[in-house]
């Protein structure tokens, strides 16, 4: 399962020396046709790297043959230079793979504020162009590993077309249209248009959804790939529920390798006035330290799940809220539910259910407990 899961992609990664750490750092994904619709969703971040505004560019036309990406440095914050850094990479890989330079996209991630090192850069270029292979997913995924303590690669077939992705990202996990660094790749045929309605339905309620630490990267990227090599054209509904699937399946993943994460929780909120209340409220519970430290301390201490409920300004009655942890009511109606004794926090996942009792409408935000008492050797810090 990984990006050249779906007919008609290649891809690989190699060790360009980006890394001090000497690990691999630099991947290319290679959609060979015979289509070539794209669509991308990226940080809303104001400050945003030279990669995103290349790639916001390349990917407007709906069409991109290629995505080049690097581990080992963000290319943020420096300025034109770095914009030219990102248009020679595109300008390289095109000229390596005899592709309009417009129709390659660039992805970076690392630390912010450094140029990256060309000589060395174009070089692994040339080398992962070189390796190019249908299976070259893998190698691909731990290419574009920063913090990431494992590569991160998903999957999903259906009647004769699939869909693959791979993604990075173990800090700086919040959202604002997509987080970290994502590419998904299908080859069902399908118009540039239909493509983008289809991505951006499914990272709605996946990666916008994945809320590790509060903090948005100035990278963030989600891109996804066509190659009508299936020759089979699904329904809007049906592309997008196969986008959904992967990209909750790596939105999962990239929750659990968070940084110091000993838990990873879903905080589902049901009977919400509206579906922007009930996201509210899950968000504002996810980026509790309080709540983050209760559960870290096996404490189900609803209580403070309250607390950051009252400071939005989602539909509810105080009296009316229930919560449940891993399916024992420990408040109910605003008041004390079962013996919050009976929870058990001990396994890796926690569910958290809050009933508002205001309306139909739900959602469901993915964080953990992350927590900074760790060490990591040769840490790069990610965006």
């Amino acid at each position: 399962m990984s990006v050249t899961l779906p007919k008609g992609f290649v891809a690989a990664g190699v060790a360009a020396g980006l890394k001090s750490s000497g690990k691999p750092d630099v991947a290319v994904v290679v959609n060979q046709g015979p289509g070539m619709s794209a669509a991308a969703v990226f940080t809303s971040n104001r400050v945003q790297a030279a990669p995103v505004k290349w790639s916001r560019q390349v990917t407007a036309d709906g069409q991109v043959q290629a995505v080049v990406l690097n581990s080992g440095g963000a290319n943020a914050c420096t300025g034109s230079p770095g914009f030219e850094d990102a248009a020679a990479t595109a300008a390289h890989a095109a000229e390596l793979l005899r592709l309009p330079a417009d129709n390659v996209a660039v992805c970076s991630t690392g630390l912010i504020g450094i140029r990256l090192p060309m000589p060395e850069l174009l070089t692994g270029v040339e080398a992962a162009v070189g390796e190019l292979s249908a299976e070259g997913g893998a190698s691909a995924a731990r290419a574009i590993m920063t913090t990431d303590s494992v590569p991160k690669e998903a999957g999903a077939t259906r009647d004769g077309w699939s869909v693959g992705g791979m993604a990075k990202g173990a800090g700086m996990l919040a959202p604002g249209l997509a987080t970290m660094l994502v590419v998904l790749t299908t080859d069902a045929d399908v118009e540039p248009a239909a493509l983008d309605r289809a991505l951006r339905a499914a990272t709605r309620v996946t990666f916008d959804r994945a809320d590790s630490d509060g903090c948005m990267s100035t990278n963030d990227t989600v891109v996804v790939l066509a190659s009508g090599a299936s020759g089979i054209r699904p329904s809007d509904d049906e592309l997008a529920a196969a986008l959904t699937e992967v990209s909750a399946d790596l939105a999962r993943q990239l929750i659990h390798d968070a940084e110091g994460a000993h838990h990873d929780i879903a905080i589902e909120v049901v009977g919400a006035a509206t579906e922007a209340d009930a996201e509210t409220v899950g968000r504002e519970i996810a980026r509790s330290n309080l709540f983050k430290c209760a559960v870290f301390g096996n404490d189900p201490n609803w209580g403070r799940v309250l607390s950051a409920i009252g400071v939005t300004d989602a539909e509810f009655d105080p009296d009316l809220l229930d919560v449940s942890f891993n399916g024992v009511m420990v408040c109910r109606g605003g008041q004390i539910g079962e013996d919050r004794s009976l929870v058990d926090l001990g396994p890796r996942d926690v569910h958290v259910l809050v009933d508002l009792h205001a309306g139909d409408a739900t959602a469901t935000i993915l964080t953990n407990d992350l927590t900074y008492d760790y060490v990591r050797e040769n840490a790069e810090y990610s965006s």
